[in-house]
């Protein structure tokens, strides 16, 4: 699904400028030192490893340092995060970065969530279309899924929801999608967010053109991963004209 990582992954790094030699023995002398504390730890996506690695979280005291000596204190420094193999800085803003773990679960969900969608719409009564969302499944790690789970969630959700008498996207499968599929969006690259979309346009295709209530399920899979109005209709009518 194409994780995006950013433009440079070592661009989340602390910066530090390099050192002379005549100032680095000056610092030996006078000069300031950080005493780092480790107050939380954990599992991060590390953009200098490129990996899921653990991590220290860290605060820190400056001091003025004469002679090797601590001296004057100079106030808080951090908190930064630290890899625990590559041993670099981050500001705490990398943890925003799901891991590669955790990304993975997401995509899964939001998978299901838009096969679901798709299948609320009417698709469970076709063959084709059933087999298709338990392929779509399958190849997303749904190992286990059948068409009569499906069949079986979608009439449990109807029933549960009032679903089957909703002419089209109704709020609740709306807000299905947006809790799925919003926080995955800003993580996934443009071509990542468009596959997805068409693996819920290729179900919803195996039976047929569109019907409404299946674009619409589809336009709101697509603004909640944040593709504008009219590249999601580039992608609809892009995956109708492509062979199955």
């Amino acid at each position: 699904m194409l994780p995006d990582h950013g433009r440079e992954g070592r661009q989340a790094r602390i910066s530090a400028k390099p050192v002379s030699r005549g100032r680095a023995l000056c610092r030996r002398v006078i000069g300031m030192n950080t005493a780092w504390d480790a107050v939380g730890d954990g599992e991060f996506f590390c953009p200098a490893c490129g990996g899921d690695r653990n991590y220290q979280r860290l605060t820190g005291r400056r001091r003025f340092v004469l002679l090797g000596l601590p001296l004057v204190p100079r106030g808080a420094a951090g908190p930064v995060v630290q890899c625990a193999a590559c041993q670099d800085l981050f500001d705490p803003d990398v943890l925003d970065h799901p891991t590669t773990t955790r990304l993975s679960a997401m995509l899964r969900d939001a998978v299901h969530t838009v096969v679901i969608a798709v299948l609320s719409t009417g698709g469970t009564t076709s063959r084709s279309t059933l087999d298709t969302a338990v392929g779509t499944l399958r190849a997303a790690g749904h190992d286990d899924c059948t068409g009569e789970q499906l069949v079986a969630l979608v009439d449990a959700l109807a029933a549960d929801t009032g679903r089957a008498t909703e002419p089209d996207c109704g709020p609740g499968l709306a807000i299905e999608l947006h809790e799925a599929l919003g926080p995955l969006a800003p993580h996934l690259a443009p071509a990542g967010r468009e596959a997805l979309l068409l693996q819920g346009a290729r179900i919803a295709l195996a039976d047929g053109p569109y019907t409404p209530a299946e674009r619409d399920v589809l336009a709101t899979a697509g603004c909640a991963l944040t593709i504008c109005a009219e590249d999601v209709t580039r992608l609809l009518v892009a995956a109708a004209r492509t062979p199955s």
